[in-house]
């Protein structure tokens, strides 16, 4: 025997005898995510056997297309593949429609009537990507409506997708528009993005917009109408990105439980755009569900690095230093409503450049803030959600093939199996069903049956 052959041979050896140690240091050595080899094991078998529900992820434009097609695991942060390897049982996959400010010269331009032209668009193809993928790929993927269907669908290996609705905008003034984006199969609807519309105040006004904050102190009369409608159709109400009056607004209004699709407690960045507590009490008070986010900057401040660079930019164009966490994050101060469109845009690019550079928050930190929203308001009434594809992903789960990271580190922090199942989809598919059978679809929805697949 060579000694070549002799090694190869007791290398064979060591590979039965140590059989599944070595697979499991394989799978630490894959996720890379640091977990003690028991933790891995342990979630690795739980995520084959619960149901796991990301209630925000959102699709780019091109999904689908040539390069990004559904069944490719390609660069984006989710598709069948990364699904099927995390074993991620479904999501909430947004019908969303904004468009961007900048054109094709890289120049920002303010609200025209062409933008709710565009926004309408944008829903349009994100709809027709994801029915398009239920129509191409039977097999891997189908819409849940109803809590049921998800159940159903999870029992037979599929992807469950939930048909999310983010930002009013694009439906204009038109409240029939819910009718029937609730006949096409939308069963969660948010109001808000970022800027103001004509249904909700946002967290997050855009002065280069000319918003003011609660210019309509929560709530317009249309809002206050959707409240209703959504209920009567069965839809649950998602109230991330909404002004703290609104939601106050909401819960006031709502016979149904509200749902935070994908928020953070303003206890670890202390911006509007999280929730305070007495925000995250009012949607528990409804018996709702906070499904906190993994947004890195939601998550923990800026380092001071990204400060000190944000502080030079804001010198060179003639801002104060930062004293609101909220400006570091997006151009909000007040004086840039006067700011051409070019000082506007050559702002904005830089801030956003900074952001990009800095570190990433880490499956600790979202970890602590889950750990948080349960101390506050019960195990019964906190999930989860990525944000994926609009700026979610963390040290340890950058995209959907990384969801067991997740449950490992839930189980590293002593959650129970039956509650990591509450937090990673039973509380959600409870509030939708409360949601559902609150529904009086002969009052004013159409029929719960009827779905349009184009």
């Amino acid at each position: 025997m060579t000694r070549k052959t002799l090694y190869a041979s007791l290398a064979l050896l060591l590979v039965l005898a140590l059989g599944g140690t070595l697979l499991a240091w394989y799978i630490v050595q894959q996720n890379n995510a640091g977990y003690p080899i028991k933790i891995v094991k342990q979630a690795e078998e739980l995520q084959e056997r619960i149901i796991s529900f990301d209630s925000h992820i959102t699709l780019p434009l091109g999904f689908g297309t040539e390069g990004s097609e559904a069944d490719r695991d390609g660069r984006n942060q989710f598709d069948l593949v990364k699904t099927a390897r995390g074993r991620l049982s479904g999501a909430a996959l947004t019908i969303f429609g904004w468009p961007e400010i900048w054109n094709g010269a890289n120049a920002p331009h303010r609200p025209t009537t062409g933008f709710l032209a565009e926004a309408q668009h944008q829903q349009e193809v994100r709809y027709k990507a994801i029915t398009g993928m239920v129509r191409d790929f039977p097999n891997q993927v189908g819409i849940a409506y109803t809590p049921d269907d998800f159940r159903r669908l999870h029992g037979e290996g599929k992807f469950a997708i939930v048909l999310s609705m983010l930002n009013a905008y694009p439906l204009g003034n038109d409240l029939d528009a819910l009718d029937r984006w609730a006949a096409r199969g939308m069963r969660l609807f948010g109001f808000s993005y970022i800027g103001n519309n004509a249904w909700a105040d946002s967290s997050r006004p855009l002065p280069f917009f000319n918003d003011t904050p609660d210019a309509f102190d929560g709530l317009s009369p249309l809002g206050k109408r959707a409240v209703q409608r959504l209920n009567d159709l069965g839809v649950v109400i998602d109230v991330s990105q909404m002004s703290a009056k609104a939601l106050v607004q909401t819960a006031q209004l709502s016979r149904t439980p509200l749902v935070a699709s994908h928020s953070v407690p303003r206890a670890f960045v202390d911006i509007p755009r999280n929730l305070a507590d007495k925000e995250l009490e009012l949607i528990k008070n409804t018996g709702g569900v906070v499904q906190v986010v993994g947004f890195p900057a939601y998550l923990k401040p800026l380092s001071a690095a990204s400060q000190a660079k944000l502080n030079t930019l804001r010198s060179e164009f003639g801002l104060p230093p930062l004293s609101d966490p909220a400006m570091a994050l997006m151009p909000g101060d007040p004086v840039i409503a006067a700011w051409s469109e070019a000082k506007f845009g050559q702002y904005a690019s830089r801030l956003y450049a900074i952001l990009e550079e800095e570190p990433k928050a880490s499956l600790k930190d979202f970890g602590d803030a889950i750990d948080y929203t349960v101390r506050k308001i019960g195990i019964d009434h906190v999930g989860i959600a990525s944000d994926f594809n609009e700026g979610g992903g963390l040290e340890g789960w950058k995209d959907v093939s990384e969801t067991r990271n997740v449950t490992a580190e839930l189980l590293q922090r002593g959650y129970s199996e039956a509650d990591i199942a509450k937090l990673w989809g039973g509380n959600f598919l409870r509030v939708w069903e409360q949601v559902r059978l609150a529904a009086r679809p002969a009052d004013s929805a159409p029929s719960q049956g009827g779905h349009d697949h184009e």
